[in-house]
């Protein structure tokens, strides 16, 4: 199965890496002011390349406010076709000035993890990590895996999408991000829903966001123009602070290393009345199935109270929440 997984090297690179007091809604809820298109700086134009030298009048580049550096978090510099969707992407070349560091789209996926075009060092994350990294579980998660979930209380794909859109009204027509987004089920779903300016699907798992790229491949051409893939750590979010309107992370929480900085991180990329959406497994109950137990030490299962106390330790307000057995969907708002 693992070698089903293509690289799609059909798609040649297109350069070398030598170029290297708002009105209360639902769920007490503020709900976003309208957003205006994001404006871009236009320098004067001509390669994809981005050279090691500061832009300037004679080179090519638009100033992006979407994405960040990882390591500093000042925005990238980009060049190429303006948008967040998998060509413009896959055309354009991003720099961080002030690291002076580049990263790609390494033909699927924008890398914008802290060891982007490592050549030596390499980093083992957790198990729980890990595992999802994994060809054959990437292969698998959207075959029966995810939809195993069921027997703990989840309660199927489209119900809990409908259930994310109904917490999401207040950030409709901004950006979304679907953090840990595993072969993208559900940014598909938002990117098709046309509720949000852009959708970018974030995962760690280079084989996720493989596996992303084929769904969104084979299940509707036009998806493609409405969704971009990023390589991430949920810990070190590639996005400036107070530029996200709407983050998503399902069945994730219970993998992340450390919740607590994740859930720190997800505050402050948030802006002002932004909303983030998270599902997990709750700590074991008598409904919850034995393996939770067994795994009780890799994964961090968490109770209804704990996620509620830890959202508000990282300064999110709103907490509400929905359980059903060992599943909870659960949401909160940055003031």
């Amino acid at each position: 199965m693992a070698s089903s997984i293509s690289l799609h090297s059909s798609h040649p690179p297109l350069f070398s890496s030598s170029h290297s007091s708002l009105p209360d809604t639902n769920h007490g809820f503020r709900r976003l002011p309208r957003r205006r298109h994001h404006q871009f700086r236009v320098f004067a134009a001509s390669s994809v390349a981005i050279e090691s030298e500061p832009i300037n009048k004679g080179t090519s580049a638009v100033e992006v406010d979407k994405l960040a550096c990882p390591i500093c978090y000042k925005t990238l510099i980009r060049k190429g076709p303006s948008g967040l969707n998998l060509e413009s992407i896959y055309r354009s070349g991003f720099k961080c000035q002030t690291c002076n560091k580049s990263y790609s789209s390494k033909n699927i996926y924008l890398d914008l993890t802290v060891t982007a075009g490592s050549e030596k060092y390499t980093e083992i994350k957790p198990a729980q990590t890990e595992l999802f990294r994994s060809p054959f579980v990437s292969f698998l998660y959207e075959r029966g895996w995810r939809q195993n979930f069921r027997r703990s209380g989840f309660p199927g794909l489209e119900d809990e999408f409908k259930m994310a859109q109904e917490y999401f009204k207040p950030a409709e027509g901004g950006l979304l991000v679907d953090v840990s987004c595993g072969s993208g089920l559900f940014s598909r779903k938002f990117a098709k829903s046309g509720a949000y300016s852009d959708v970018i699907a974030l995962d760690f798992s280079e084989h996720m966001l493989r596996q992303c790229y084929e769904f969104t491949k084979n299940e509707d051409a036009t998806l493609s123009e409405k969704l971009a893939l990023v390589r991430a750590d949920v810990s070190r979010l590639p996005f400036p602070s107070a530029s996200v309107d709407a983050i998503h992370a399902g069945a994730a929480l219970h993998c992340w290393p450390s919740p607590s900085n994740a859930i720190a991180e997800i505050t402050r990329v948030l802006r002002s009345g932004g909303v983030f959406v998270g599902s997990t497994f709750l700590r074991s109950t008598s409904s919850s199935p034995v393996i939770n137990s067994l795994f009780r030490r890799t994964y961090n299962y968490l109770t209804e109270e704990e996620i509620k106390d830890l959202c508000s330790l990282c300064g999110l307000v709103n907490y509400s929440s929905k359980v059903q057995q060992s599943f909870i969907m659960f949401s909160a708002q940055k003031p």
